[in-house]
């Protein structure tokens, strides 16, 4: 139809798809020559859409056709096989899964995966026989909606296959509904119509535009660009840590920087790919380093005490520690806390901040040995030069007591009714705990005294009755 308008446009009529003609604006309508910039991505959105509707009513006329509806008859009945073949070959299969206890756990996972999807998996089977059978012996149209399914299903079984190796579940549906859709729509040839579709529902605001086709495009580039730096990261840790050539603490400190650098290439890289501009990030870094300031004080305190901990070596994972009432050994060293594991099983958070600034026990900074003192008493009837070899004796004969280090006991003083002792040895595993060594050479002397008639003694009262009747109370 001829353009009646001057602008070069028609438009749709609204009832029955026709251009119609727009009358030429009067004089005084001069403004209204200019498009209205904030309905023209609104207009184009709702073009786009009826475009895709137009094809949509295109392709399932085209499904009324005698042979397109023969196809999806034969892919239900196929569907039909698929299920009895699954209802009849299910237990079998699970029943010789449960004779393969030798298998790997990882063989086994996959095993329990095939026979969940033994449905679809026997569907995409009949399928593509049907399709090659139906090639040779009919015209290819004839079976192109069937080759349209099979290559659907086959792609999502690859897909539920492939996102299986993600943990969380959460992102493996995200992502595998995702790659649906995606596969899908290119399969049907409608990625470039739904990119257009995308691109055109945006929100505008002067030079800043977001429309739902970056947003796509962010977390997909994103997306794949963590996982890439989390394989690496993950790769790396394992290899720094089974280096025994290098400190446990600089080992936590170098996964520590390849994990900030690895995220922080990635974030990089990720946003200079979907086009955002960094330098727009300034006001935002700035805000943030005022909020670090003052509402971040003692997490930017713990951050940089983990570091100078990390980096003087006074702490590292393994060593035993006490603060305060805490005993324990280091199980983790973290950017803001310090695990640090009892021996009843309890794991206290320590910020890094108090292993700073408070006085801390290190029972194996320098080396493992550990010395511990128990002291006792004996009559003072008993021989001390005996007493003394009988109890460096029972040392030596406890487990966990170093022999190269030999026990020694000395005489510390003459108490009121003992003759005192302090029984010194020496030990290189705390980590295997302190009371539970001392219990056993506290045993170990008793057992010694008893067989050698040395006495302990203790304190002992006698009450004496005087004779006599006791005076009667006053009235």
């Amino acid at each position: 139809m001829a353009d009646e308008t001057g602008t070069g446009r028609t438009f749709p009529n609204q009832i029955d798809g026709t251009a119609a003609p727009v009358s030429a604006p009067k004089p005084n309508d001069a403004p209204d020559l200019v498009p209205d910039l904030a309905t023209q991505p609104v207009t184009e959105l709702v073009d786009l859409g009826q475009s895709l509707i137009a094809q949509a009513d295109t392709f399932l006329t085209s499904m009324l056709r005698p042979w397109n509806a023969y196809q999806f008859g034969i892919a239900l009945a196929l569907w039909a096989l698929a299920h009895i073949l699954r209802t009849l070959l299910g237990p079998p299969i699970r029943n010789w899964m449960g004779t393969r206890e030798g298998w790997p756990k990882w063989r086994m996972r996959i095993l329990v995966v095939v026979h969940q999807r033994l449905r679809p998996i026997f569907f995409v089977m009949l399928l593509w026989t049907a399709v090659i059978v139906m090639r040779e012996i009919t015209w290819p149209s004839r079976s192109y909606i069937l080759g349209i399914i099979a290559t659907l299903a086959t792609a999502w079984i690859v897909v539920v296959f492939a996102t299986r190796l993600i943990r969380s579940i959460f992102l493996r549906r995200t992502v595998r509904y995702g790659a649906w859709a995606y596969v899908t729509l290119h399969v049907l040839g409608l990625t470039s119509d739904a990119a257009r579709l995308l691109d055109r529902a945006a929100l505008e605001a002067g030079e800043f535009r977001i429309s739902l086709l970056l947003v796509v495009q962010a977390v997909v580039i994103l997306g794949v660009l963590i996982v890439v730096a989390r394989f690496f990261t993950s790769t790396t840790s394992k290899r720094i840590q089974s280096n025994e050539d290098i400190s446990p603490s600089m080992r936590v400190l170098i996964v520590k920087m390849l994990q900030i650098s690895f995220y922080g290439i990635a974030f990089y890289i990720g946003v200079k790919a979907i086009g955002i501009d960094l330098t727009g990030l300034a006001v935002l870094s700035g805000a943030i380093g005022v909020g670090l300031g003052f509402g971040l004080q003692k997490v930017v305190s713990n951050l940089v005490s983990g570091v100078i901990i990390l980096l003087d070596k006074s702490i590292k994972p393994g060593d035993v520690i006490s603060l305060g009432e805490t005993f324990g050994w280091i199980n983790t060293l973290g950017a803001r806390y310090a695990s640090v594991v009892t021996r009843d099983g309890k794991e206290y958070l320590i910020p890094n901040e108090d292993l700073i600034t408070n006085q801390v026990v290190n029972w194996s900074h320098s080396d493992d040995f550990v010395r511990l003192d128990i002291f006792f008493g004996t009559a003072y009837g008993d021989d001390p030069h005996a007493v003394r070899k009988l109890a460096i004796d029972a040392a030596k004969g406890v487990d966990r007591v170093l022999s190269f280090k030999a026990p020694v006991c000395h005489i510390v003083g003459f108490g009121d009714s003992s003759v005192d002792y302090i029984l010194r040895f020496w030990i290189r595993d705390p980590t295997q705990g302190l009371t539970n060594i001392r219990g056993n050479v506290y045993l170990a002397l008793w057992d010694a005294f008893s067989e050698n008639n040395i006495s302990i003694p203790f304190p002992q009262r006698e009450v004496k009755m005087l004779g006599g009747e006791m005076p009667s109370a006053p009235d």
